[in-house]
């Protein structure tokens, strides 16, 4: 049976990346994000390399009614979806609490929270009829502890962790899996987001540091994706080598190394 999986932010980064790894291995991709052009790209690119059936979702995770329109679109296009992966998610700014810019605040409340909850609304009553399915949670190791002017941010990956923790006592019933994929570090459009376009500032953020690549995410994905029925993996905090947490975190050249 051919499975179908649900990615939003699928435009760049995680999205992207999992998108790609799931039409190798011959999932129908439903590629969701604002970005039409980015997705009409995609599309060709997966259909030609892997000859995957792709459909584009385009719509905003913030816009409700545009979440509700969408999906109630694409069950009129797909039998079922098996995997839904709640990715779009962004951090916008880095400022203290009394000085932070009450648009970025609404941006990030709005994108990680809300959006993640529009969608997830719309696609477990489908999961739930099936008595199957995989939710994934994009998370972030800004759930797990805050850092110096994460505030408004932290606050919504912890926030995108509780709601992992509930989605996935609420849907035990129904033998659906949810799982939380908190990366740290990763060298994505991430940087660049939160920077709001500043490139020099954005690659700052990885310099003299090996970050994770957004395959490793797609990777991490799969792997849980494709372990036995009985088996689910709840929670994963994923960093790069030379990061810790959140916080705690060194530069490749300052590592020791064992050369015995």
């Amino acid at each position: 049976m051919n499975k179908t999986i649900l990615v939003t932010g699928a435009t760049s980064g995680f999205g992207r990346a999992i998108a790609v790894k799931f039409a190798e291995n011959g999932y129908t991709i439903c590629a969701a994000g604002r970005r039409e052009e980015r997705l009409n790209e995609l599309k060709a690119e997966l259909e030609n390399k892997y000859d995957a059936k792709v459909i584009p979702v385009v719509f905003d995770v913030r816009d409700r009614k545009q979440v509700e329109a969408a999906i109630a679109d694409l069950k009129t296009k797909v039998d079922r979806i098996d995997i839904l992966v709640n990715n779009a998610g962004l951090a916008s700014g880095l400022s203290s609490i009394d000085e932070g810019d009450i648009d970025d605040w609404e941006a990030m409340i709005d994108t990680n929270i809300k959006g993640l909850l529009y969608v997830t609304r719309q696609v477990a009553p489908i999961m739930t009829r099936q008595a199957s399915g995989h939710i994934f949670n994009i998370g972030s190791t800004a759930a797990k502890m805050v850092y110096k002017n994460g505030n408004v941010y932290c606050a919504t990956k912890f926030a995108v962790d509780a709601l992992n923790q509930a989605m996935r006592i609420d849907m035990l019933n129904y033998g659906i899996k949810v799982t939380a994929i908190h990366p740290g570090m990763a060298e994505t459009e991430f940087s660049l987001v939160r920077f709001k376009g500043d490139e020099e500032r954005a690659k700052g953020v990885y310099a003299d540091f090996n970050p994770l690549k957004a395959e490793d995410i797609a990777d991490i994905a799969w792997y849980c994706a494709n372990l036995p029925a009985h088996v689910c993996i709840n929670d994963l905090t994923v960093t790069c080598l030379t990061q810790a947490t959140s916080v705690y975190s060194i530069k490749e050249a300052d590592r020791v190394k064992n050369n015995g």
